[in-house]
């Protein structure tokens, strides 16, 4: 198997490195379930873990102004959904995919704040679980309550936080995300920005041939 770098100064297509996480954490042919795609590539947390690293998932959105670029990127063969997050039976879906009740990563990002932590909710107590979860909550805009309440919820099934502060892009004034990661996974709580200083840099992308 040959390994070639093809991660670019401005080839990070997710927010703040989601996707370099999973795959530092999982690797390749992983696992993910993405609840609010948005674009399929533009701020996408799933476009490199597909394409650059094999991984197969779901992904869900109910805004339909996203459906043409969705159409037009053809690379994109992981399904997705065109539906409220709250319609599915996340149970179900899972199974029918044949995949497995634990998946390698959570993606959980709708408005408001208040409907991620609902759905998050309603996913975990359907029987799924994760080795990471990314869950946005905007502190920057609307305070520390739904952190608050996504950290004592998850705490509760077995996750920790991971990564905390986790801001978009170079505006660290807003931040927007906490990571868990599930209690088994080996890794000790930082902040966003020394996350970013000692493994964004060096554990880069690669594709597989």
């Amino acid at each position: 198997m040959k390994l070639f770098g093809l991660y670019k100064k401005n080839d990070n297509f997710s927010q703040s490195g989601q996707d370099q996480f999973a795959y530092n954490l999982s690797g390749f042919h992983g696992l993910y379930l993405e609840i609010g795609a948005h674009d399929p590539i533009i701020n996408s947390n799933t476009f490199n873990l597909e394409i650059k690293c094999k991984w197969k998932g779901i992904s869900i959105e109910k805004d339909e102004i996203f459906k043409k670029a969705w159409d037009m990127a053809s690379n994109r063969k992981n399904e997705i959904i065109w539906d409220d997050a709250f319609n599915i039976d996340y149970s179900k879906l899972i199974k029918d995919k044949n995949f497995p009740n634990r998946l390698d990563y959570l993606s959980c990002d709708i408005e408001p704040a208040e409907n991620t932590f609902k759905i998050l909710k309603k996913i975990i107590r359907s029987g799924l679980s994760f080795s990471y979860i990314s869950f946005e909550h905007d502190k920057y805009n609307i305070g520390d309550k739904y952190e608050n309440m996504a950290i004592e919820f998850l705490n509760a099934h077995d996750y920790k936080v991971a990564i905390k502060d986790v801001f978009s892009r170079n505006k660290k004034y807003k931040i927007f995300e906490t990571w868990f990661v599930k209690n088994d996974i080996d890794f000790e709580m930082i902040d966003y920005l020394s996350w970013k200083k000692k493994f964004y840099k060096k554990n880069k992308f690669y594709y597989q041939v």
